[in-house]
């Protein structure tokens, strides 16, 4: 901001503030470079968590953020956004298990120019095991070559009263071994696995879940294979 006296008019009391304007620069017509290809962690029953690597500025205004389009199926449907990111890590939320979604990522610049779109990432989400009171829900938190790391392993209470006690049965794939497990009580036969649930965590209210039960376990170098066959009653 500056002072201007009007002193070629002799008034020298007469002081007035100029505030300098702010200039937009309207000339970046040029789009971001198009994101990485989305990959997906943490796929659960209901939810997924996208990331991708970021997209370049190339007319000079800045990135704002990214836009995150979803559709349904494995072909076929049109991709809609389902939300913005102002990082290159996006959660999707309030899916349907046992679904497959397609996801695509663009870019925008603070001139309002946005990239070409990724290329496209499908996901398939988990399927949610249920007896009629109460659900199983999976998430991988971690895996490597030769293990992983199932948390939360989510139970919820689906029926209408509480209940005091839960019990999970899967099954192992072939050659996995369970090395851990915390929050709850296990037995393994061969390789089907119960987990049942221990003090603190046994009642439930109808819709209410408890997310702190986890296992670990270890697979044969290079096997992807995950535990299936989720029951809980």
């Amino acid at each position: 901001m500056i002072r201007i006296s009007p002193r070629a008019l002799g008034n020298l009391s007469e002081w007035r503030d100029w505030q300098t304007p702010t200039l937009n620069d309207s000339s970046d017509t040029t789009p971001p470079s198009a994101p990485g290809t989305p990959a997906a962690s943490n796929v659960t029953a209901i939810s997924a968590t996208l990331t991708w690597a970021a997209s370049t500025d190339q007319g000079g205004s800045g990135l704002v953020g990214y836009d995150i389009l979803r559709a349904p199926g494995a072909s076929g449907g049109t991709f809609t956004q389902v939300g913005t990111s102002t990082t290159t890590s996006f959660s999707d939320t309030g899916l349907t298990p046992s679904t497959t979604y397609r996801y695509q990522v663009r870019a925008r610049d603070a001139a309002g120019n946005t990239s070409p779109v990724s290329n496209t990432a499908e996901v398939t989400t988990r399927a949610a095991a249920s007896t009629g009171t109460c659900t199983a829900v999976l998430t991988v938190q971690t895996e490597w070559a030769t293990g992983y790391v199932i948390q939360p392993l989510t139970i919820t209470n689906t029926g209408t009263s509480t209940i005091t006690g839960w019990t999970v049965t899967f099954t192992l794939p072939a050659g996995h071994t369970l090395t851990g497990s915390w929050n709850s009580a296990v037995t393994v036969s061969g390789q089907t696995v119960t987990i049942r649930n221990v003090g603190h965590n046994g009642t439930l209210a109808p819709g209410a879940g408890t997310t702190g039960v986890g296992f670990q376990a270890s697979r044969p170098n290079g096997n992807t294979a995950l535990p299936s066959g989720y029951t809980c009653a």
